[in-house]
């Protein structure tokens, strides 16, 4: 796996998913809603860990900085 998530990439993911669980433990979502985005929350959490989102791949997106030769 190539790494296709940068830094900025990571942080603004692991934001989303702690929005994400703020609004279930405020009460403010529930039900399927709140299923859908909890998934979506340990999405984003998993990839900005390995640095690597294979939804990147067929779009060959890359967030991370060019090395340099």
């Amino acid at each position: 796996m190539k790494k296709n998530v940068g830094n900025a990439d990571k942080v603004v993911r692991i934001l989303l998913a702690v929005a994400v669980a703020i609004l279930y433990y405020t009460g403010v979502i529930s039900g399927t809603l709140a299923i859908i985005l909890g998934i979506l929350a340990v999405a984003w959490i998993l990839t900005s860990l390995m640095s690597f989102c294979p939804f990147y791949l067929p779009f060959k997106i890359s967030t991370t900085k060019k090395e340099s030769k």
